[in-house]
């Protein structure tokens, strides 16, 4: 089931990150602005990250068995219409792109259906696994711009279609349900929604995904743009080292889930978020790509990707039973919002001042207030609780 979910994750990821690589092209075709480009990026996250609030809730009444296909087939829309209807309107573009946005919703639908299949001391390990389908971002990256190149512009979109034509099918006869799957509460959707949404710890975990899996969403759709500005350096260049980026992203984040199971995800984020500050503020040095540059890219990338894995870890012990998938999907919700802002207020600021090192240094000062918050607000979450009558009987023994 955890192999079936992570393969579906990555397919649906790659679809949701297809319009990204091929930004510049868009650009040059449409005849768009920054803030425009920046736009066009961004909306499939924001609709993608929205979408997991209701996603995630509709998972823990229907199941992953029914919603991972559902979804995966009614992707293929939107990425059939952008590849051979909308490609010269920008109107159209956007359209498409916020339809696009389902794809990104299927996080919500693989967090609950892996968590009900592994015991707690396991899933964090688990869900980074899982975790690490987010590396279809890194195969759109690889592969959409040469394959538009090589084959033309409709193939890449061909490929997903088909693609996600095939998981549906798939996962439709092979995807199962744990069998002791938590039932969700009863009351309305909106009623469930809004309980879980004013529990403590998700607005907590949110704040934490926002800063994690918002700055990797942010720099897999905006780094080609921001590589290209910077350091003039061409489309297939940034691309390949915007893969790059994604792909450690990808694999260090079940390292972070496997250390979470090990240490507590808590003094796992710090030192993630510690990280980032210091190299987001080497970054907003603008220093030359080699070697000083290369290395804090890669060192955010490495950080973000194990904080993407420990925060789950800790929404796996935290969350209440039957509410994981709408914790989930509040907190995947954070988190890709975290990643749509960036990207317009990047845009905005090169308008305005010509360079990238206000955001740098913005995102600098948001990774440490995580760090200083997480290490100072959240070091009781998810640790069983002791009362003082339980402790004098530990000290008898």
């Amino acid at each position: 089931m955890l192999a079936i979910a992570t393969v579906g994750f990555a397919i649906n990821f790659w679809a949701w990150a297809l319009i990204s690589p091929l930004g510049a092209f868009y650009t040059e075709a449409l005849g768009l602005s920054a803030l425009e480009k920046s736009l066009l990026v961004a909306v499939p996250v924001i609709v993608g990250s929205l979408g997991r609030i209701p996603v995630g809730a509709l998972t823990d009444r229907f199941g992953a068995r029914t919603m991972f296909p559902l979804l995966s087939a009614l992707t293929i829309v939107p990425v059939l219409f952008i590849g051979y209807v909308a490609s010269d309107s920008y109107a159209l573009m956007l359209l498409g792109g916020f339809v696009l946005g389902l794809g990104g919703t299927t996080f919500a639908v693989g967090v609950p259906l892996v968590n009900a299949w592994f015991p707690p001391a396991k899933r964090g390990t688990a869900l980074g696994i899982f975790g690490a389908g987010m590396g279809g971002t890194a195969i759109s990256a690889f592969s959409t711009v040469q394959l538009r190149r090589s084959v033309g512009l409709e193939f890449p979109f061909t490929l997903v279609a088909v693609l996600l034509a095939i998981y549906a099918v798939v996962s439709w006869l092979l995807l199962r349900d744990a069998p002791d799957r938590p039932a969700p509460a009863g009351g309305s959707f909106l009623r469930r929604t809004w309980e879980t949404f004013t529990l403590p710890v998700t607005l907590q975990l949110s704040f934490l995904y926002a800063v994690g899996f918002g700055g990797f969403v942010a720099f897999s759709v905006y780094l080609p743009t921001y590589l290209r500005d910077a350091f003039a350096l061409d489309a297939g260049d940034a691309a390949l080292r915007t893969a790059g980026f994604v792909v450690l992203a990808v694999v260090m984040r079940p390292v972070g889930g496997l250390l979470s199971d090990r240490l507590h995800p808590v003094p796992v984020l710090v030192a993630c978020f510690a990280v980032v500050t210091v190299f987001a503020a080497v970054s907003a040095l603008e220093r030359p790509l080699e070697w000083t540059g290369t290395v804090a890219f890669l060192a955010m990338a490495a950080a973000l990707g194990a904080s993407s894995g420990a925060v789950f870890a800790l929404v796996a012990i935290a969350a209440p039973p039957g509410k994981v998938g709408a914790v989930t999907g509040i907190v995947g919700a954070a988190g890709g919002l975290g990643g749509f802002a960036p990207p317009l207020v990047m845009g905005a600021i090169y308008g305005w001042a010509g360079n990238y090192k206000p955001g740098l240094w913005l995102l600098a000062a948001t990774a440490l207030v995580a760090a200083v918050y997480t290490a100072w607000g959240m070091r009781s979450v998810g640790r069983p609780v002791t009362t003082p009558a339980e402790g004098e009987r530990v000290q008898r023994r």
